[in-house]
């Protein structure tokens, strides 16, 4: 990332910290825009802030992020090497699930936010990321388990932390596996400047 592209992300930033764009902002405490190292090779897309993260403004800071960073750190990685954003940048009430108004009215930050990081490597967490960048119906305990070529870059599905908080010993180790898949994936991107392309239309 280009040191305007860095500028650029920090306009963006400032420019979400105020957005009226969907009913959230009345309920919000603060926008939770993303976190980490914008020259990062992999970015992680979750759902949407939590309690913790609309109270502290960052992502993944409660018991989910505290997963997230051990599993980080099981492939070699901490947060200072990854950059970590969310569908929605504001939490819904009660934590409910996303709703398609909210993701129509949020994704064009997301969108400016992969462009700018350019990662090499995206994980999605959990369905609402997965099925938007995927453009796919298809439930993440179906899709997790494979790296798909995206936009020139490898994409990783994974369950949510959340999820495998709640799901116990199996879903820990079907995150486990995808973790190692981010790594290799990663170490493939390093290898080959071009990965090949899938003709997939970002996620209008």
């Amino acid at each position: 990332m280009s040191d305007e592209a860095v500028s650029q992300l920090e306009e963006l930033a400032r420019a979400a910290s105020s957005c009226t764009k969907c009913p959230l902002a009345q309920t919000r405490t603060q926008v939770v825009f993303g976190v980490g190292n914008p020259r990062a090779e992999v970015m992680f897309v979750g759902e949407a802030p939590g309690y913790h993260e609309d109270r502290l403004g960052e992502p993944f800071v409660g018991p989910a992020g505290r997963l997230l960073d051990r599993l980080l750190g099981e492939i070699g990685l901490g947060r200072a090497d990854v950059y970590i954003g969310n569908v929605l940048k504001c939490r819904p009430p009660g934590n409910r699930d996303p709703q398609a108004d909210e993701i129509e009215a949020c994704k064009d930050y997301l969108r400016q936010q992969l462009s700018l990081i350019d990662p090499a490597v995206v994980v999605t967490l959990g369905n609402f990321a997965t099925k938007l960048l995927l453009k796919r119906e298809v439930g993440i305990t179906r899709l997790r388990g494979q790296v798909y070529p995206w936009w020139n870059r490898y994409l990783v599905p994974t369950l949510h932390p959340a999820a495998v908080l709640r799901g116990g010993e199996g879903s820990m180790e079907q995150i486990r596996a995808d973790f190692k898949l981010i790594k290799a994936a990663l170490e493939q991107a390093v290898a080959v400047a071009d990965p090949a392309t899938e003709q997939l239309e970002l996620f209008q």
